[in-house]
Protein backbone atom coordinates (compact mmCIF):
# COMPACT_ATOMS: atom_id res chain seq x y z
CA UNK A 1 0.00 0.00 0.00
CA UNK A 2 2.74 2.45 -1.11
CA UNK A 3 0.74 4.59 -3.72
CA UNK A 4 -1.25 6.83 -0.46
CA UNK A 5 0.17 9.97 0.82
CA UNK A 6 0.34 9.96 4.16
CA UNK A 7 2.79 13.30 4.57
CA UNK A 8 3.51 15.93 2.49
CA UNK A 9 6.96 18.48 2.67
CA UNK A 10 6.36 20.88 -0.12
CA UNK A 11 7.65 24.04 -0.56
CA UNK A 12 6.01 25.99 -2.83
CA UNK A 13 6.62 29.45 -3.97
CA UNK A 14 5.82 32.71 -2.16
CA UNK A 15 5.00 29.75 0.64
CA UNK A 16 4.46 31.29 4.57
CA UNK A 17 3.75 28.56 6.18
CA UNK A 18 2.30 24.88 6.60
CA UNK A 19 -0.74 23.21 9.13
CA UNK A 20 -1.03 19.37 8.99
CA UNK A 21 -4.61 18.57 10.21
CA UNK A 22 -5.87 15.20 11.11
CA UNK A 23 -6.50 14.58 7.13
CA UNK A 24 -5.26 17.79 5.41
CA UNK A 25 -2.15 19.56 5.00
CA UNK A 26 -2.70 23.54 4.67
CA UNK A 27 0.07 25.07 2.71
CA UNK A 28 -0.43 29.03 3.54
CA UNK A 29 1.48 31.60 0.24
CA UNK A 30 1.47 34.90 -0.06
CA UNK A 31 -0.98 37.53 -1.35
CA UNK A 32 -3.73 35.10 1.05
CA UNK A 33 -3.51 31.68 -1.47
CA UNK A 34 -4.06 28.48 0.75
CA UNK A 35 -3.03 25.50 -1.27
CA UNK A 36 -4.93 22.24 1.04
CA UNK A 37 -3.66 18.99 0.35
CA UNK A 38 -6.30 16.12 1.47
CA UNK A 39 -3.75 13.11 2.28
CA UNK A 40 -5.06 9.35 2.05
CA UNK A 41 -4.46 9.77 5.97
CA UNK A 42 -7.62 8.22 7.92
CA UNK A 43 -9.02 9.31 11.31
CA UNK A 44 -11.35 7.91 13.74
CA UNK A 45 -12.16 8.50 17.49
CA UNK A 46 -10.13 11.64 16.88
CA UNK A 47 -6.81 9.42 15.63
CA UNK A 48 -4.83 8.88 13.05
CA UNK A 49 -4.89 5.20 12.11
CA UNK A 50 -0.83 4.26 10.95
CA UNK A 51 -1.49 3.03 7.17
CA UNK A 52 -2.81 5.22 4.62
CA UNK A 53 -6.26 4.64 2.64
CA UNK A 54 -5.15 4.53 -1.84
CA UNK A 55 -7.55 6.81 -3.12
CA UNK A 56 -9.17 8.59 0.36
CA UNK A 57 -7.62 12.07 0.03
CA UNK A 58 -8.78 12.20 -4.03
CA UNK A 59 -12.00 11.20 -3.09
CA UNK A 60 -13.01 13.96 -0.14
CA UNK A 61 -11.58 16.28 -2.24
CA UNK A 62 -13.05 15.82 -5.09
CA UNK A 63 -16.61 15.16 -2.97
CA UNK A 64 -15.77 18.50 -1.34
CA UNK A 65 -14.99 20.24 -4.23
CA UNK A 66 -18.94 19.19 -5.80
CA UNK A 67 -20.61 20.19 -3.06
CA UNK A 68 -19.10 23.38 -2.73
CA UNK A 69 -20.37 24.37 -6.40
CA UNK A 70 -23.92 22.65 -5.52
CA UNK A 71 -24.21 25.48 -2.36
CA UNK A 72 -21.88 28.65 -3.80
CA UNK A 73 -25.38 30.26 -4.53
CA UNK A 74 -26.27 30.41 -0.49
CA UNK A 75 -23.65 30.11 1.19
CA UNK A 76 -20.08 31.57 -0.05
CA UNK A 77 -17.09 29.43 0.55
CA UNK A 78 -13.47 30.09 0.54
CA UNK A 79 -12.29 27.31 -2.78
CA UNK A 80 -11.21 29.30 -5.98
CA UNK A 81 -9.31 26.36 -7.97
CA UNK A 82 -8.59 22.36 -7.65
CA UNK A 83 -5.81 22.38 -9.97
CA UNK A 84 -5.20 18.02 -8.79
CA UNK A 85 -7.16 15.54 -7.71
CA UNK A 86 -6.21 15.92 -4.15
CA UNK A 87 -5.58 19.51 -3.80
CA UNK A 88 -8.21 22.91 -3.51
CA UNK A 89 -6.87 26.16 -3.93
CA UNK A 90 -8.57 29.51 -2.36
CA UNK A 91 -8.74 32.18 0.07
CA UNK A 92 -6.73 32.14 3.36
CA UNK A 93 -9.37 32.82 6.07
CA UNK A 94 -9.51 32.91 10.13
CA UNK A 95 -11.22 29.51 10.68
CA UNK A 96 -13.61 29.74 13.61
CA UNK A 97 -12.62 27.50 16.66
CA UNK A 98 -15.09 25.58 16.50
CA UNK A 99 -17.40 22.87 14.53
CA UNK A 100 -20.76 23.22 13.48
CA UNK A 101 -22.38 20.05 14.07
CA UNK A 102 -25.78 19.36 12.87
CA UNK A 103 -28.37 16.54 13.43
CA UNK A 104 -31.34 15.71 11.81
CA UNK A 105 -31.12 12.22 13.31
CA UNK A 106 -30.41 10.49 16.52
CA UNK A 107 -27.28 8.77 15.46
CA UNK A 108 -23.67 7.72 16.05
CA UNK A 109 -22.23 10.25 18.90
CA UNK A 110 -25.89 11.17 19.68
CA UNK A 111 -27.57 8.21 19.90
CA UNK A 112 -24.47 6.82 22.22
CA UNK A 113 -24.80 9.64 24.60
CA UNK A 114 -28.49 9.03 24.35
CA UNK A 115 -27.86 5.44 25.56
CA UNK A 116 -25.48 6.64 28.16
CA UNK A 117 -29.04 8.06 29.68
CA UNK A 118 -28.47 12.21 28.67
CA UNK A 119 -31.43 13.79 27.23
CA UNK A 120 -28.98 16.98 27.16
CA UNK A 121 -26.74 17.32 24.18
CA UNK A 122 -24.41 20.65 23.85
CA UNK A 123 -27.07 22.13 25.62
CA UNK A 124 -29.98 21.19 23.93
CA UNK A 125 -32.84 18.84 24.45
CA UNK A 126 -33.04 15.25 23.12
CA UNK A 127 -37.40 14.10 23.24
CA UNK A 128 -37.67 10.78 25.26
CA UNK A 129 -38.69 7.88 23.95
CA UNK A 130 -36.62 7.70 20.72
CA UNK A 131 -34.43 4.66 19.12
CA UNK A 132 -31.03 5.10 17.75
CA UNK A 133 -31.56 6.42 14.51
CA UNK A 134 -35.17 8.26 14.58
CA UNK A 135 -36.01 11.66 13.14
CA UNK A 136 -35.72 14.75 15.56
CA UNK A 137 -38.70 16.59 15.61
CA UNK A 138 -36.04 19.30 13.54
CA UNK A 139 -32.43 19.53 13.41
CA UNK A 140 -30.27 20.12 15.93
CA UNK A 141 -26.86 21.88 16.04
CA UNK A 142 -24.80 20.44 18.50
CA UNK A 143 -21.14 22.49 18.18
CA UNK A 144 -17.58 20.99 19.28
CA UNK A 145 -14.85 22.38 19.79
CA UNK A 146 -11.84 22.09 16.96
CA UNK A 147 -9.28 19.76 18.24
CA UNK A 148 -5.67 19.45 16.83
CA UNK A 149 -4.49 16.76 15.50
CA UNK A 150 -4.37 13.73 17.98
CA UNK A 151 -6.91 15.51 20.37
CA UNK A 152 -10.04 15.01 21.14
CA UNK A 153 -13.28 17.34 19.58
CA UNK A 154 -15.37 18.48 22.81
CA UNK A 155 -18.98 18.78 22.79
CA UNK A 156 -19.69 22.40 23.42
CA UNK A 157 -22.82 24.28 24.08
CA UNK A 158 -24.09 27.97 22.42
CA UNK A 159 -24.04 29.45 25.72
CA UNK A 160 -20.76 28.22 26.48
CA UNK A 161 -19.64 29.10 23.19
CA UNK A 162 -20.58 32.88 23.75
CA UNK A 163 -19.86 32.81 27.36
CA UNK A 164 -16.03 32.01 26.71
CA UNK A 165 -15.62 34.72 23.61
CA UNK A 166 -15.15 31.59 21.18
CA UNK A 167 -17.38 33.25 19.30
CA UNK A 168 -18.93 36.66 18.92
CA UNK A 169 -22.89 36.70 18.98
CA UNK A 170 -23.07 38.14 15.76
CA UNK A 171 -20.87 35.89 14.39
CA UNK A 172 -22.77 32.84 16.12
CA UNK A 173 -26.23 33.77 14.54
CA UNK A 174 -24.52 33.57 10.89
CA UNK A 175 -22.74 30.78 11.66
CA UNK A 176 -26.40 28.87 12.78
CA UNK A 177 -27.75 30.36 9.68
CA UNK A 178 -25.42 28.95 7.08
CA UNK A 179 -25.34 25.83 8.89
CA UNK A 180 -29.15 25.32 8.72
CA UNK A 181 -29.42 26.41 5.16
CA UNK A 182 -26.51 24.11 4.20
CA UNK A 183 -27.82 20.77 5.81
CA UNK A 184 -31.65 21.94 4.06
CA UNK A 185 -29.74 21.81 0.71
CA UNK A 186 -27.45 18.86 1.84
CA UNK A 187 -30.49 17.24 2.85
CA UNK A 188 -32.20 17.54 -0.75
CA UNK A 189 -28.90 16.43 -2.93
CA UNK A 190 -29.06 13.56 -0.95
CA UNK A 191 -32.64 12.84 -1.84
CA UNK A 192 -31.87 13.37 -5.53
CA UNK A 193 -29.54 10.15 -5.02
CA UNK A 194 -31.98 7.95 -2.64
CA UNK A 195 -29.93 8.70 0.69
CA UNK A 196 -30.81 10.59 3.70
CA UNK A 197 -28.22 12.86 4.93
CA UNK A 198 -28.45 11.73 8.81
CA UNK A 199 -25.78 14.31 10.19
CA UNK A 200 -23.03 16.62 9.56
CA UNK A 201 -20.37 19.00 10.52
CA UNK A 202 -19.37 22.31 8.90
CA UNK A 203 -15.84 24.62 9.48
CA UNK A 204 -15.99 28.18 8.68
CA UNK A 205 -13.80 31.32 8.68
CA UNK A 206 -13.29 35.05 7.97
CA UNK A 207 -11.72 36.62 5.04
CA UNK A 208 -9.39 39.37 5.03
CA UNK A 209 -11.95 41.44 4.58
CA UNK A 210 -14.62 40.35 7.48
CA UNK A 211 -16.65 37.91 5.28
CA UNK A 212 -17.54 34.39 6.98
CA UNK A 213 -17.20 32.00 4.39
CA UNK A 214 -17.37 27.70 4.46
CA UNK A 215 -14.36 26.02 4.43
CA UNK A 216 -12.44 22.69 4.84
CA UNK A 217 -14.70 19.64 3.64
CA UNK A 218 -18.81 19.37 2.79
CA UNK A 219 -20.58 16.18 2.66
CA UNK A 220 -18.19 13.94 2.46
CA UNK A 221 -18.29 10.51 4.05
CA UNK A 222 -15.42 11.41 6.65
CA UNK A 223 -17.40 14.64 7.76
CA UNK A 224 -21.50 13.16 7.24
CA UNK A 225 -23.34 10.08 7.99
CA UNK A 226 -25.43 9.36 5.03
CA UNK A 227 -28.39 6.09 5.43
CA UNK A 228 -29.96 4.88 2.23
CA UNK A 229 -33.69 5.87 1.97
CA UNK A 230 -34.44 3.21 0.52
CA UNK A 231 -36.27 0.59 3.63
CA UNK A 232 -35.21 2.98 6.19
CA UNK A 233 -38.85 3.32 7.55
CA UNK A 234 -38.81 -0.68 7.98
CA UNK A 235 -35.65 -1.05 9.44
CA UNK A 236 -36.41 1.51 11.95
CA UNK A 237 -40.21 -0.18 12.61
CA UNK A 238 -38.43 -3.91 12.66
CA UNK A 239 -35.19 -2.61 15.05
CA UNK A 240 -32.84 -3.43 12.33
CA UNK A 241 -29.75 -1.10 11.69
CA UNK A 242 -29.58 1.28 8.89
CA UNK A 243 -27.83 0.45 5.66
CA UNK A 244 -25.30 3.67 5.59
CA UNK A 245 -22.77 5.83 3.89
CA UNK A 246 -20.47 7.31 6.50
CA UNK A 247 -16.86 6.41 7.80
CA UNK A 248 -19.23 4.34 10.42
CA UNK A 249 -18.11 1.13 9.61
CA UNK A 250 -14.35 1.75 9.91
CA UNK A 251 -15.52 2.94 13.60
CA UNK A 252 -17.62 -0.32 14.21
CA UNK A 253 -14.46 -2.15 12.80
CA UNK A 254 -12.73 -0.37 15.72
CA UNK A 255 -14.81 -0.97 18.04
CA UNK A 256 -15.28 -4.78 18.02
CA UNK A 257 -11.34 -4.70 17.79
CA UNK A 258 -11.15 -3.30 20.92
CA UNK A 259 -10.28 0.76 20.09
CA UNK A 260 -12.14 3.87 20.94
CA UNK A 261 -9.40 6.00 21.42
CA UNK A 262 -9.81 5.88 24.96
CA UNK A 263 -5.99 5.94 27.12
CA UNK A 264 -4.32 2.54 27.01
CA UNK A 265 -5.79 1.58 23.81
CA UNK A 266 -4.03 0.11 20.63
CA UNK A 267 -5.40 0.55 17.07
CA UNK A 268 -5.49 -3.34 15.59
CA UNK A 269 -3.16 -4.06 12.44
CA UNK A 270 -4.62 -3.26 9.35
CA UNK A 271 -3.87 -5.48 7.08
CA UNK A 272 -3.53 -5.25 3.07
CA UNK A 273 -6.73 -6.90 2.65
CA UNK A 274 -8.73 -4.75 4.75
CA UNK A 275 -7.11 -1.70 3.66
CA UNK A 276 -8.01 -2.64 -0.12
CA UNK A 277 -11.56 -2.79 1.21
CA UNK A 278 -11.68 0.51 2.79
CA UNK A 279 -10.63 2.36 -0.24
CA UNK A 280 -13.22 0.34 -1.75
CA UNK A 281 -16.06 1.54 0.06
CA UNK A 282 -14.93 4.90 -0.33
CA UNK A 283 -14.96 4.75 -4.14
CA UNK A 284 -18.50 3.01 -3.56
CA UNK A 285 -19.50 6.16 -1.13
CA UNK A 286 -18.24 8.56 -3.67
CA UNK A 287 -20.67 6.81 -6.63
CA UNK A 288 -23.48 6.93 -4.08
CA UNK A 289 -23.04 10.44 -3.10
CA UNK A 290 -22.29 12.39 -6.43
CA UNK A 291 -23.86 10.17 -8.88
CA UNK A 292 -21.00 9.92 -10.32
CA UNK A 293 -18.24 6.91 -11.59
CA UNK A 294 -15.09 7.70 -10.01
CA UNK A 295 -12.47 7.84 -12.14
CA UNK A 296 -8.85 7.27 -10.42
CA UNK A 297 -6.13 9.19 -10.59
CA UNK A 298 -2.54 8.21 -11.47
CA UNK A 299 -1.09 7.22 -8.19
CA UNK A 300 2.53 5.95 -9.21
CA UNK A 301 4.12 8.85 -8.08
CA UNK A 302 1.25 11.14 -6.10
CA UNK A 303 3.81 13.66 -5.15
CA UNK A 304 5.13 14.63 -7.93
CA UNK A 305 1.92 14.95 -9.56
CA UNK A 306 0.61 17.19 -6.60
CA UNK A 307 4.11 19.17 -6.82
CA UNK A 308 3.45 19.42 -10.74
CA UNK A 309 -0.04 20.99 -11.09
CA UNK A 310 0.15 23.03 -8.06
CA UNK A 311 3.00 24.52 -10.03
CA UNK A 312 1.58 25.21 -13.18
CA UNK A 313 -1.35 26.43 -11.69
CA UNK A 314 0.57 28.92 -9.46
CA UNK A 315 2.03 30.07 -12.59
CA UNK A 316 -1.33 31.20 -13.71
CA UNK A 317 -2.39 33.56 -10.93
Amino acid sequence: MSNTIIDTNFNFPGQQSVYKGKVREVYKLKDDVLVMVATDRLSAFDVVMPKGIPYKGQILNQIATKMMADTADIVPNWLTATPDPNVAVGEACEPFKVEMVIRGYMSGHAAREYKAGKRILCGVAMPEGMKENDKFPSPIITPATKAEMGDHDEDISREDILKKGIVSEEDYIILEKYTNALFQRGTEIAAKRGLILVDTKYEFGKTADGKIVLIDEIHTPDSSRYFYADGYEKRQENGEAQKQLSKEFVRQWLISNNFQGLEGQTVPEMTDEYITSVSDRYIELYENITGETFVKADISNIQERINSNVLDYLKTI
